[in-house]
């Protein structure tokens, strides 16, 4: 069996497809990718929003120790969020199996990209320069900051939708 697949007693060499196999794959092995793949995604999305509570909430935990949100926190957020859109991201490219994406899926992947750099500039506007106190001062997020950032999160939120493999049923 050097070089030959053994499916269903049946001999298969490497380089050729048949007509029982979907395009050539092997379904077990896809669905295996597919299963991991989905997996990592819940695990990566779980673990950010985690980084995510604890940079927005860290007193749910009993971890503050500032009665102000600094540069810190914001970062910790920041961190949490760029998690849970990886793991999205990751998750809902997942569900497309191996089909083409339509516009709205690719546009929604944009904007994921472009929501979570929202945010980000938001969050971290003082330390960039363009907040209400730049870097000398210590970094204070504001109500305008809080703002962009959920301006980020909405866009991030529209994007996912976009993602969503929608099909249509037929009778």
């Amino acid at each position: 069996m050097n070089n030959q697949l053994k499916i269903n007693n049946s001999r298969i060499n490497p380089g050729t497809h048949d007509a029982s196999l979907k395009g050539g794959i092997e379904p077990a092995r896809f669905e295996t990718s597919t299963r991991l793949k989905i997996r990592l995604s819940l695990v990566l999305t779980s673990i950010g929003l985690f980084v995510f509570i604890v940079g927005v909430k860290p007193n749910w935990l009993g971890w503050d120790r500032s009665p102000v949100v600094g540069f810190v926190q914001i970062a910790v957020f920041l961190i949490g969020l760029g998690m849970i859109c990886a793991g999205g991201y990751l998750g809902l490219l997942t569900l497309w199996k191996g089909l083409q994406r339509t516009i709205a899926a690719d546009i929604g992947m944009r904007l994921v990209s472009t929501g979570f750099v929202t945010a980000v500039f938001a969050g971290m506007a003082d330390v960039f320069g363009m907040g209400s106190h730049p870097l000398p001062n210590v970094p204070y997020f504001g109500p305008w900051q809080a703002s962009g950032v959920l301006v980020g999160q909405a866009i991030i939120a529209v994007g996912f939708l976009l993602m969503i493999p929608y099909r249509r049923i037929t009778k």
